[in-house]
C-alpha cells in the first residue's frame, strides 16, 4: 500500500514514528509538506499538484495538519477525497475538532460533561458571562490554537473582563470557561484509534503552571481508564467524527468532563509515558479500513443511549446469508431491519419472511451491542499495543532534536 503522511517537519516525532511503523509492515510512505500542494479544481477531474508535478498515486492519507495552516491544510484533505483517496481524519471532523467553540456546541447536544462555557460579542455581556460559568478564575481561550497557546487563566473578574476585552479589540475571538479547580492542574489524554482507546496518560502541570500540555513540561504517567471515560472518550471522538483523536478529560466529582478533541494528536508523550507502539495501532487501523471500509456514518451516532442505525454488508461467508429475517433470529435479538439493499433496488422494511442473500446490504436499527455481533470481521488485530523498547523511543527523539524547521505544531 502507498501511503502519503501530511507533515510540514518529516523529522517531527510523530511523523517518523509513523513513517517507521508503515515501512515496517511492508508499505510506500511519502511525507508530503502541506504548505507545497496546490489544488486544481476543474469538472469532472479534481487533482492536486506537490511542488508543481501531478501528484503520485497514493492510497491512503494521514493527516497531520499544523494549526498555523489548518484552512489550507483541509482543503488539500478535502481534494484528497474528492479524488477518492482514503483519508484517516476526514476534512469536516478535522476541520470542526480544530475549532473550540464549534466543537463545544456539538458536544453540547450529548450527554457528555464539557465545562459551562460561554461565548459573546458585546462588551456589555462579558460580565453576565463570567457570572453564568461560576465566576473567578475562569479560562479564557482562543478559539484557535495547540499546545496549550492561547489559554489563559484569570484569577479575579476584573481581570478576566480586561484580558477579554484586549483579546477582542486586537480582532480574537475568545472562549470563557469554567475553571474545574478539583482537577488541580490534571488532565487524562486518552488516544483513540478507530473504536477503541489504544493508550491513555495522566498529565501534571510544573508547579504554577495550570496547563498540563507535555510541550509546556507537563509530567506524564500511564494509566489504565476507568470505563465511564473510555466511554466518553470514545463517544467524543466519534461524534466529532474523527477515526484517531487525542481526546482531552478532566477528572470531576461529577464524572469526566472533555475538554478538547485533538484530530493530530502527538505520539511522543503518549509513546514515552506508555511504552506502546501507538504508530503501528495507527497504521494496522488504515489496513482495515482500506480491507473494509468504513460503514455509513450513522453506524457512529446513537439515536438514543445504546442504540444505533447501522449498514450491515452480507457476504457469502455471513452467518445472515441465504436465511430468513426470522431464521436469523434478528428480531429476537431486538434489531429491526428497515431496509434492504439488493442490486440496486431498496426493499422497505422486509417482513420477517424476506430471505437475505450474498451481497445485501441490511440497514439496521437496534441495540448497539446486538449490532455489532452482526458486523463483519473488519478489526483484524484487537491485541494490546505492543511495547516499545526505550532504544526506539530514543531514537525518535534524537532524530526530532536534530530538526532545524520547527513549523509544525501538532497537539
Amino acid at each position: 500500500m502507498k501511503i502519503g503522511i501530511l507533515s510540514n517537519n518529516p523529522k517531527l516525532y510523530s511523523t517518523r514514528r509513523l513513517k517507521d511503523a508503515a515501512r515496517a509492515r511492508g508499505h510506500t510512505v511519502r511525507i508530503f509538506s502541506t504548505s507545497k500542494f496546490a489544488l486544481d479544481i476543474q469538472s469532472g477531474k479534481p487533482d492536486l499538484l506537490y511542488r508543481g508535478k501531478p501528484v503520485a498515486k497514493v492510497d491512503a492519507i494521514i493527516p497531520r495538519v499544523a494549526s498555523s495552516q489548518n484552512f489550507f491544510g483541509t482543503s488539500v484533505i478535502r481534494q484528497f477525497e474528492q479524488m477518492g483517496v482514503y483519508c484517516l481524519n476526514a476534512s469536516f471532523a478535522v476541520s470542526v475538532s480544530r475549532d473550540k467553540l464549534r466543537s463545544m456546541q456539538i458536544l453540547s447536544r450529548h450527554q457528555i460533561g464539557i465545562p459551562h462555557s460561554a461565548f459573546v460579542f458585546d462588551n456589555s455581556d462579558i460580565p453576565s458571562a463570567l457570572d453564568r460559568v461560576g465566576g473567578a478564575p475562569v479560562v479564557i481561550k482562543l478559539l484557535r490554537g495547540s499546545q496549550g497557546s492561547g489559554v489563559l487563566l484569570a484569577e479575579k473578574k476584573s481581570v478576566a473582563m480586561s484580558i477579554i476585552e484586549a483579546l477582542q479589540l486586537a480582532g480574537h475571538n475568545v472562549l470563557i470557561q469554567h475553571f474545574v479547580a478539583e482537577s488541580k492542574g490534571t488532565d487524562i489524554r486518552a488516544f483513540v484509534v478507530g473504536d477503541r482507546v489504544v493508550a491513555a496518560m495522566r498529565r501534571t502541570a510544573q508547579e504554577g503552571e495550570f496547563r498540563s500540555n507535555v510541550h509546556l513540561g507537563g509530567a506524564t504517567e500511564a494509566i489504565e481508564l476507568a470505563p465511564e471515560y473510555e466511554r466518553v472518550a470514545l463517544l467524543a471522538a466519534h461524534i466529532m467524527g474523527l477515526r484517531v483523536a487525542g481526546v482531552d478529560l478532566l477528572e470531576t466529582s461529577s464524572g469526566p468532563q472533555v475538554l478538547e478533541i485533538n484530530s493530530s494528536p502527538g505520539l511522543e508523550g503518549i509513546e514515552s509515558a506508555t511504552h506502546l507502539d501507538i504508530a503501528t495501532c495507527i497504521i494496522e487501523y488504515v489496513e482495515e479500513q482500506m480491507q473494509f471500509p468504513d460503514l455509513d456514518i450513522r453506524e457512529r451516532l446513537s439515536l438514543s443511549k445504546g442504540y444505533s442505525i447501522v449498514e450491515i454488508p452480507v457476504g457469502n461467508k455471513s452467518a445472515l446469508a441465504n436465511k430468513t429475517i426470522e431464521e436469523a433470529s434478528i428480531l429476537e435479538q431486538e434489531i429491526q431491519v428497515l431496509n434492504i439493499q439488493r442490486k440496486g433496488i431498496t426493499i422497505p422494511t422486509p417482513r420477517p419472511i424476506e430471505t437475505i442473500y450474498p451481497g445485501d446490504t441490511l440497514l439496521c436499527f437496534g441495540k448497539q451491542l446486538a449490532l455489532k455481533t452482526l458486523l463483519p470481521a473488519k478489526r483484524s488485530n484487537r491485541k494490546k499495543p505492543k511495547a516499545l523498547d526505550d532504544e526506539t523511543i530514543q531514537a525518535a527523539k534524537e532524530a526530532q532534536s536534530e530538526s532545524s524547521s520547527p513549523n509544525e505544531s501538532i497537539t
